[in-house]
């Protein structure tokens, strides 16, 4: 990984002990030098490639075509950046990747499918709803800088989190309910006022924006659209502009004062751009996220059975997650993967999705989590409680809990920094995990 002269880091970030952990530093390699600064995010890059289509006239089949050929420019810019044979260079004439990725996704939103529910309605006009519920308006239920993320994502000063509302799966224990079932869930924003909160965020130190919900696949022709503002090197925001965005932020109260030298790389906005999310995505939309994403944290929740169904009202789960997962695995993205330990689905889900991160993605990191307690319908002591899912009316014990540990561990996949945060020589760890 080159270095640039002159950047200034994020205090502490490059510091952490967790990239003395070769998996971390290997397979992090990227979004950790976004989030010093040294390198450029890959939206910079975007907008220094030129596209030749007319993003009006130009049919879709026409636009894709396109954007497969800027991913191929792309790849090969940021390879050459990565290893310090290229500069960034100057933002293209218009339109640029960024803006195909735009338009592209607006078009999208016309026949929408941006999951893989594939529900084909026409968001953009509203009459009929799909999986999701949600017209094109864009509902942020809070956003802050969070410091219960992995170490590598919340460093020194945390993630710069942006929670939205709805979501396209149904999940019987959803830890955050209230967002994802809960379609008119916080406020309306525009894309500039989402832009805001990621300057904001950034600028007060996060180490990356960190779009989630609820999912932030529904939302993605606003996400497109407040990243095509920042590239656009967006100014310090206006009084207007922080009304707006500072009514939703929780930590408002800190008074963390924005520093511009904490999101510049070369004097434009920069920042790493994290997807953290269930991974019910389209082809269509992780050919979009390619090029915009630094780094992925993908739910990796059921195996590859019935629970998908039984458990979150959702088909082809493992089939669409899996091939999510491979075409990340295939473009060397950075990535961690997150998976919940259910009580009673150590067999059924936590071992089938070890064994597939242990033969497809063998260099990866794996939160093997163990916060899960009962929510929504599975909560014996709530108003939604539903029988059926007596089977996940408790937390898992420390049988299945440590069950997972060593499974992991028998199958050589790296868990112990990002789950325990603690290096994998650990000697208390050979005694857990056997």
């Amino acid at each position: 990984m080159s270095t640039l002269d002159g950047y200034i880091p994020m205090t502490g970030f490059d510091d952490l002990w967790v990239w003395s952990d070769e998996t971390s530093s290997k397979r992090l390699e990227w979004y950790r030098a976004v989030a010093e600064n040294r390198l450029p995010a890959k939206f910079r890059i975007a907008g220094t490639i030129p596209v030749d289509v007319d993003l009006e006239q130009d049919s879709e089949e026409n636009l894709w075509a396109e954007l497969n050929r800027g991913t191929i420019q792309l790849s090969k810019r940021r390879e050459a950046i990565r290893t310090g044979q290229a500069e960034l260079g100057p933002k293209a004439r218009r339109p640029h990747l960024l803006d195909l990725c735009l338009e592209l996704s607006r078009r999208m939103l016309r026949h929408c499918n941006f999951c893989a529910w594939d529900c084909r309605v026409d968001r953009a006009q509203g009459t009929k709803l799909g999986t999701c519920k949600l017209d094109h308006g864009t509902r942020v239920s809070t956003y802050f800088h969070h410091i219960g993320e992995e170490l590598i994502y919340r460093g020194t000063k945390g993630s710069g989190t942006i929670f939205f509302t709805s979501c396209n799966m149904r999940c019987a224990f959803c830890q955050n309910g209230d967002i994802s079932t809960d379609k008119d869930n916080g406020t309306t924003v525009t894309p500039r006022t989402l832009a805001t909160m990621a300057w904001l965020l950034r600028m007060e130190g996060c180490h990356n924006i960190n779009w989630v919900g609820g999912d932030p696949i529904i939302h993605l022709h606003t996400i497109v659209e407040a990243i095509s503002i920042l590239t656009d090197n967006m100014a310090p925001p206006s009084d207007q502009d922080l009304e707006q965005a500072l009514s939703t932020k929780s930590d408002y109260l800190f008074k963390m004062a924005p520093e511009t030298i904490n999101g510049l790389f070369q004097d434009e906005f920069n920042a790493p751009m994290l997807w953290n999310s269930n991974f019910f995505a389209s082809s269509e939309a992780m050919k979009i996220l390619r090029l915009l994403i630094d780094v992925w944290l993908p739910d990796f929740k059921f195996g590859p059975g019935r629970c998908g169904i039984k458990l979150a009202r959702t088909s082809r789960y493992w089939e669409t997650v899996t091939r999510n997962l491979a075409l990340i695995e295939e473009w060397r993205e950075d990535a961690t993967i997150r998976h919940l330990v259910m009580p009673n689905h150590v067999e059924c889900c936590t071992y089938p999705v070890i064994d597939w991160v242990a033969e497809n993605m063998p260099e990866i990191q794996i939160n093997l989590m163990d916060q899960y307690h009962p929510e929504m319908f599975t909560n014996p002591l709530g108003s939604k409680y539903q029988p059926k899912y007596e089977s996940l009316s408790r937390r898992p014990n420390d049988q299945e809990i440590l069950a997972a540990y060593r499974y992991a561990r028998s199958k050589g996949v790296a868990f112990e920094s990002v789950t325990l945060e603690t290096p994998p020589e650990n000697p208390r760890l050979a005694n857990i995990c056997g």
